[in-house]
């Protein structure tokens, strides 16, 4: 059965014309089969009939295209009408008292009604081109910002293994052997940061950029903040991290890999500009309709002037030092594509101490609702 509707939906779209014929048919049949159960039971009061028709003649004309259909319901209407609840039943007979009355009315409403869907239609299909372009042009400007962000923190990394690992081989014979693990090091750092950067951009290839949608799966919460926290500790091991997590499990519809992801960022982010030794507090409320993400820490905190632009992947200043290419950059704007995805929201702000990023997902009803 849901095939022949998909099908059918199908070959309706390919034919509007059979659509609309077919529209016009049923309802028009419903209208009929509902005024004789009325007119049947409720003989005395024929004028449910003319109500019904005139219903019907407002669905026909709103669910079809152009001002023909309406005007042939509007025909068949008044005939039917005429021809099966005026007596004499069973018969036509257009020198009815008041029956041009009724045709001319009923035909207005047709008329009136087709025009005013024929104008919400346009504007509609208006409304959509517009919002298509708008959204086209917000992932151009993602685009954008993650090959300027990507083209910067992969350069300068890329540019300091090359370094040191000349140095490494044009001086092997005359460094001690401090020196050359202070370059292996450095060799291992940068390293370690373009993994985490490719780990970035392949998230982002999970997401279907056409529609900006993800694939997800109702997932508990608490497990995928467990596995996060796991890679995470892998990374910086030193770092501190308070996590507080409501007490009864939650389940999310989600990408858990792409929310891994984004609470990794966050975390990154927080432990190496802060600037602050002070533990990062991780904090996930349970809220009516969606779950909150809190992650805060107690350092410099973030400039006045990037807080609003700073998910766009413009907030990367050019390399002043050697650790520059840490910059925020392409791994907030990141985080923004994942979350939006997921019909989400993040912000970030200051808090007095040090800066608090902050995300909430949708929960299950409230995602199939969007």
């Amino acid at each position: 059965m849901k095939g022949f509707v998909d099908k059918y939906k199908i070959f309706t779209q390919q034919c509007p014309r059979i659509r609309d014929w077919c529209t016009t048919i049923l309802v028009q049949a419903a209208a009929i089969f509902l005024s004789s159960v009325l007119f049947y039971f409720v003989p005395e009061n024929s004028a449910n009939t003319a109500l019904i028709q005139i219903l019907a003649l407002i669905i026909i004309a709103r669910n079809t295209d152009g001002y023909f259909y309406g005007i042939f319901s509007a025909a068949v209407g008044v005939i039917c009408i005429n021809y099966l609840f005026t007596y004499p039943y069973f018969a036509l007979n257009f020198s009815l008292t008041g029956y041009q009355i009724t045709f001319l009315c009923m035909l207005t409403i047709s008329l009136m009604t087709s025009t005013m869907t024929t104008h919400l239609k346009i504007q509609a299909t208006l409304l959509a081109e517009r919002d298509k372009l708008l959204m086209e042009a917000e992932k151009e400007k993602m685009r954008a910002n993650l090959l300027r962000a990507v083209s910067h923190d992969l350069r300068t990394p890329l540019t300091g293994i090359i370094g040191n690992s000349t140095a490494y081989i044009d001086n092997n014979t005359i460094l001690s052997d401090d020196e050359k693990l202070n370059l292996v090091n450095r060799i291992n750092d940068d390293s370690k940061w373009l993994l985490n950067m490719v780990e970035n951009l392949l998230s982002v290839t999970r997401i279907r950029t056409g529609t900006m949608k993800v694939t997800t799966s109702l997932e508990a919460v608490e497990e995928v903040i467990g596995e996060a926290m796991s890679r995470f500790k892998k990374r910086l091991p030193d770092t501190a991290v308070q996590v507080t997590i409501p007490e009864e499990y939650v389940f999310l519809p989600m990408d858990a890999m792409l929310i891994e992801q984004v609470i990794i960022n966050l975390l990154e982010n927080a432990a190496v500009h802060s600037n602050s030794n002070s533990p990062i507090i991780f904090t996930v409320t349970d809220l009516p309709d969606s779950v909150q993400f809190s992650i805060r820490d107690f350092g410099v905190g973030i400039s006045e002037d990037k807080i609003d632009t700073i998910f766009d992947g413009s907030d990367y200043e050019e390399s002043k030092t050697s650790d520059a290419y840490k910059g925020m950059g392409i791994g907030l704007s990141i985080c923004k594509t994942i979350i939006t995805a997921h019909r989400g929201d993040i912000t970030a702000r200051n808090h007095g101490d040090g800066a608090e990023f902050l995300f909430t997902l949708p929960k299950e009803e409230k995602y199939d609702a969007s």
